[in-house]
Formats: structure tokens, sequence, C-alpha cells
């Protein structure tokens, strides 16, 4: 382990890639031809191949959930919180797979993947996916890797939607969720700001109907927006407060009537947009918001969540966030009362804290010791 990385990381990953030529059905009515998907693993799949976890990112994630990439990265991944030896998944313990979902732009193939059939980048041309839709391509990586059954699929937000999803579509292939700060399907509230991120997007000048590649050009005013707008609805309101207040930036200011930056939280939000144009894709959160709009297991029964979660066979924990008002704990509330209608069993832990949406991302002390704790006996029971 490089001096200057932590003991309890997961320390220099790489990443890996799998080619896949069978096609994949989409719900959309359309299909993958072939796709890659690119994935990360940590810790040492066990002789029974009974370790393993899948970690579901959300909007803006991707396959690289811990560790560093070289030793000169000074960024881990998005989940270090969590991940690494003698955190709550433990790599001591498990065996943890993280891969960038269908869509992305992190290396699978997404709307920037050279489409065969033009053989120019799909763009607007890549088809709407879904969370069902990545279940698959999941499982079918799970094929590939020799992994027949998870202990746990885990994820937070749209990671955690993922989660719930393959407990009702391969309810035979794990034997946990751990699904944190998630919702059984999106409030109209929700696919609201949503439409307003697109629009950022889509009426950006250089966004060219979804071709700016071949443009060279990226609508990075859109993009950034979208960010900004989002970033705001994953935080609370108190933890914006404690973070920024109502301070001015200390090279002074006031009355700038070219509306520059005058308070501390406009420059934290702009540079959050910018920072975020230069490692994300547009059409990708075009998609990804789309596929969170989308997400209604209950609507194939009649809107009845006990009804969708009745097959279910794995254990849950849903942890839930008392700031978070993007998916509040009544939201998830909701699968526990779904799930106790079909007395499955499942644990709840409601976090107090002021870190909004965004919690699940945080060392908060209450949040991992719960999950270390729930995820310890996960090892126990596959003697891990």
């Amino acid at each position: 382990m490089p001096k200057h990385l932590p003991a309890d990381s997961v320390g220099i990953v790489e990443q890996h890639s799998l080619h896949f030529d069978e096609p994949l059905p989409l719900d959309c009515g359309r299909s993958l031809p072939a796709y890659d998907l690119v994935y990360e693993t940590y810790g040492e799949l066990n002789a029974e191949r009974s370790n393993a976890i899948l970690i579901c990112h959300a909007l803006s994630g991707s396959h690289h959930a811990a560790g560093y990439h070289s030793e000169e990265d000074r960024k881990p991944g998005w989940w270090e919180a969590c991940v690494g030896p003698g955190k709550p998944i433990d790599t001591d313990r498990f065996y943890v797979v993280c891969c960038n979902n269908l869509g992305g732009c992190h290396g699978s193939t997404g709307p920037s993947s050279i489409n065969p059939e033009t053989h120019r980048p799909y763009g607007p041309d890549f088809p709407l996916v879904t969370v069902r839709d990545w279940v698959h391509s999941q499982a079918r990586l799970a094929d590939a890797l020799g992994i027949e059954r998870w202990a746990a699929v885990v994820g937070g937000s749209l990671g955690g939607m993922q989660a719930i999803q393959w407990a009702i579509d391969y309810p035979d292939r794990l034997g946990h969720v751990v699904a944190i700060a998630v919702a059984p399907r999106l409030s109209a509230q929700n696919i609201g700001f949503n439409e307003v991120a697109r629009q950022a997007i889509l009426t950006d000048p250089e966004f060219h109907g979804g071709r700016y590649y071949e443009y060279h050009t990226v609508p990075r005013r859109g993009l950034a927006l979208a960010r900004m707008l989002g970033h705001i609805t994953y935080l609370s309101d108190d933890a914006m407060r404690d973070k920024f207040g109502r301070d001015l930036r200390a090279d002074g200011g006031r009355y700038k009537f070219n509306f520059d930056v005058e308070f501390e939280v406009e420059s934290y939000l702009r540079y959050q947009g910018r920072s975020f144009v230069d490692r994300f894709d547009a059409n990708t959160y075009l998609l990804m918001t789309k596929v969170l709009d989308y997400f209604d297991p209950a609507a194939e029964y009649d809107h009845d969540l006990s009804a969708a979660l009745a097959h279910v066979q794995a254990r849950f924990l849903l942890i839930s966030f008392s700031s978070d008002w993007r998916f509040p704990p009544e939201r998830s509330r909701e699968i526990v009362r779904a799930l106790e209608d079909n007395q499955k069993p499942i644990s709840y832990l409601e976090v107090e804290t002021s870190q909004g949406h965004d919690a699940f991302l945080k060392p908060i002390p209450v949040y991992t010791e719960a999950f270390r704790a729930y995820m310890l006996g996960i090892a126990r029971e596959v003697g891990a």
C-alpha cells in the first residue's frame, strides 16, 4: 500500500471490461446487439463463491466505488466511506463487484459509444433503458464472473432501486437487499426537478440534438446548470446553512449588477457545475434521469407495491435519513409496509442527520455502525 493512501482503503485498483455479443432485449422494445460492461472488484471470492456483493451506483456514480487508480490519484471512489477493510462492506470478508451501468459514460456502452450500425456515436439514438434492463445486464455479468448468487445487492438512491429490482426479478439469486435513501417510485416533484435539469441540457445551443460529439463540443452550460440544480436537491436546508450560511466571498464585493459571484454558496454551486462537465456526459445525464422517472415496480401490479414484493426471498435492510427531502423517510416506510404485508424479514433504520440525500455517501457513525453490523451478520451467514 503506498504510504499516502489510508490503511483502510482497498488501495490501487484497476477496471475490467467484459464484452457481450448476445443481444440484450430492453423494456423499450429495442435491443442492444452487443455491449461492454466496465467494472471493478475488491476483495477475494471465496472457494464456495458465497461472499460476493454487488454494489449498484446512483445517477452520477460509476464502477469506481472505492480505492484509487494510481499513486498520484488523490480522489478515491465514490463510496470510499463504506467500502474497504473493516468498513461496512468489508473487503477482508467480501468479494465486491461494482459495474458502470449501460448508458453510462465511464466505459460501459452508452450514448458516446460507437453505434455499429452507423459507425458514429449513438448520441440520441441510444435506446432508453430501465432499472430492470440494468439488472438483466448485471445478471449476465454475474454469470460471466461465475457468481450464481449474491450474498447481497447494495445501493443508495438509484442504486437502491436496482437492489429492489434484483429481489423482484431474480429472487433466488441474492440473499439480502440493502437499499439506502431510496423510494419505490419518484414523486411528481422529483420528476419535475429532473425535467428542469433535462431542459437545461436540451436547450443549450451546443447540444445539437444530442449529436454534439460530431460538432466537437459539449453543452457545458446546460449540463452545469443541471448539476447545480441536482446538487441543491441532494443537500438539506440545514446542511447548506451550516456549510455556507449567507456568507459573502472573502474577496469582497456586493451589489454586483453583472450578477457575478457574491455569496459562497454561489461559488460552490458554480464549481460543482464546472467540475461535473469535465467528468460526465450530457446524453448520459438525460438517460439516467429518465431511468429514475420510469422506476415503478408496482405499476405492473395495479400499483400495489405489496403485490410487487410478494415473491421476494431476500432479507431487507432499509436506511433513510431524516433530512432527505428528495427521498424522505416516509418513502422508505412505504417499502417497509409492503414487505410487512407479505411477512417478509425487514430491518429499518431512520438516521437523524442534517446531511440530506447525500448522507448515504457520508461516514455518519450511527449509519455506518448499523450498516457494518448488518453486513457482519451476512458475512457470518456465508462463512466469510
